[in-house]
């Protein structure tokens, strides 16, 4: 009884661990934002295409980078390529937050900025509370968020 007991528990762990690898920690988003930077210095068009089309290298589980400009036009997005090409800055999340605005404005000013807000994880089909970071490379914002679980 306590073999069994034991293994069940072994597997529910290894479950739990599986699922948990699936959903992003904030140090991965800060991680994947400077090298998409990078990416994008080395071949903008490249890059772009490589997110928008959910390369592996770029999207995992419910990671996923996007970028924008100043006018908060999308120019890569990892989760939904039917943004690319419009302008977001009104838009606004579940709870009417302006959080593009506000990421744009705060990443331009600061640099680097993380921002809240409620957002349809790729996973779960869920809207969740989310997390964004930022960071300001030339004219454009790169970010990757995680939800908040």
């Amino acid at each position: 009884m306590e073999k069994i007991a034991l293994t069940i528990v072994a597997c529910v762990g290894i479950t739990l661990s599986a699922a948990a690898a699936d959903f992003a920690m904030p140090k991965e988003a800060e991680a994947v934002v400077p090298k998409l930077i990078k990416a994008i210095g080395a071949n903008k068009a490249d890059a772009f295409k490589e997110v928008t089309a959910k390369d592996p290298k770029w999207v995992h589980g419910d990671l996923y980078p996007f970028v924008v400009d100043m006018q908060a036009t999308v120019l890569a997005h990892g989760a939904n390529d039917k943004l690319v090409g419009k302008v977001l800055m009104d838009l606004e999340d579940a709870d009417g937050k302006q959080f593009v605005k506000e990421f744009v404005q705060s990443t331009s000013a600061k640099g680097k900025s993380w921002t809240d807000y409620k957002w349809s994880d790729p996973v779960t089909k869920k809207v969740l509370p989310k997390s964004v970071y930022c960071e300001k490379s030339g004219e454009l914002v790169v970010c990757a968020g995680i939800y908040k679980r």
